[in-house]
């Protein structure tokens, strides 16, 4: 029998999904589009959560992978007319592989010095975009422009409703998977690593195999992102995916909660909603707004939203208990 406390977390995961299932009824096409993005970079900051928050490797270079799922599908649709649904594994296989490759040379690296390594990755990609020799795939700077899929089957869908069920379906499997994968063996030798390498090698740990395939699994978690992505927004180009994009997934990751799956929604829905309540409140000064919302944030919330949220519910059960 479920404990009382699983039945409470049952419940609200089926009343979260039961409201994300009937949000295209009575939601605006935009904000349906909102709600994709929002999805988007959930799964891109649960992707750097499982290499930053589980296992310890600070990286900087997430938005690169990113790039790298939405190029691989974008130039699939438009030069080879591959059906977007088919670039999605493409895109997963090819970012698991760079990724894995790239976890490689990284193992000598720790702390900053990883992080700079995967700085420099992101500040590389963009630029490699643009180069002369790769425009006639790439696009150069102009970038490329794929359509937008309707509802296949005859499905009573427009566009953005059925992209936003598309990307809800994939982003419940990743995070399922990811659920998976942090409870069972894997998750617990990747956290040992982070506690305490030298411990968990003494344990029997391999953690140069754990440390490379945790850099894969982060990085293919993102280029799935980037690949959803292109396909709705419908264009990709090299300088929508500069280093800020790598330091705002960081900010996600902080704000919604360092080493929380559920964190990386929370995450998300403020690299995607702050932004604009910044520059409604301030044109000028957007930046500094967005600033002063996180310090205030990062003051008030030191463990992240996920963190606050866990405390007041901690305080909560322990009042409803006196």
């Amino acid at each position: 029998m479920p404990s009382q406390t699983n039945r409470r977390s049952l419940l609200l995961v089926g009343l979260v999904l039961a409201v994300a299932l009937l949000l295209p009824a009575v939601a605006a096409e935009f904000r349906l589009f909102q709600a994709a993005q929002i999805l988007i970079y959930a799964i891109a900051i649960l992707g750097l959560n499982l290499l930053t928050g589980y296992n310890g490797q600070i990286s900087l270079g997430h938005g690169a992978f990113f790039a790298m799922g939405a190029y691989a599908t974008a130039m699939l649709v438009d030069h080879a007319g591959v059906p977007y649904w088919a670039t999605i594994p493409v895109s997963a296989l090819l970012c698991l592989a760079i990724g894995f490759l790239f976890g490689l040379p990284a193992l000598r690296l720790e702390g900053h010095y990883l992080a700079l390594a995967t700085f420099a990755l992101a500040l590389a990609v963009p630029q490699l975009l643009k180069y002369k020799l790769f425009e006639p795939w790439t696009g150069g700077v102009q970038g490329i422009v794929i359509m937008k899929p309707e509802a296949p089957f005859g499905l009573p869908l427009n566009a953005d409703q059925w992209l936003y069920y598309f990307t809800l379906a994939i982003t419940l499997v990743l995070f399922l998977c990811a659920w998976n994968l942090l409870r069972g063996r894997t998750g617990r030798a990747l956290m040992a690593i982070r506690d305490h390498q030298s411990a968990a090698e003494t344990m029997g740990v391999n953690s140069a195999l754990y440390k490379s395939l945790i850099f894969g699994i982060s990085a293919m978690y993102t280029g799935i992102a980037g690949s959803l992505s292109a396909v709705i927004v419908q264009f990709v180009a090299p300088d929508s995916f500069t280093i800020m994009l790598s330091i705002f997934l960081l900010v996600g990751l902080v704000v919604g909660g360092i080493g929380s799956i559920p964190g990386a929604f929370l995450g998300a829905a403020f690299i995607m909603i702050v932004p604009n309540i910044s520059a409604d409140i301030s044109k000028a000064a957007t930046g500094a707004v967005y600033g002063a919302f996180l310090i205030l944030l990062m003051y008030r919330l030191p463990d992240g939203l996920w963190g606050g949220l866990d405390r007041l519910r901690t305080a909560a059960r322990a009042r409803l208990a006196r």
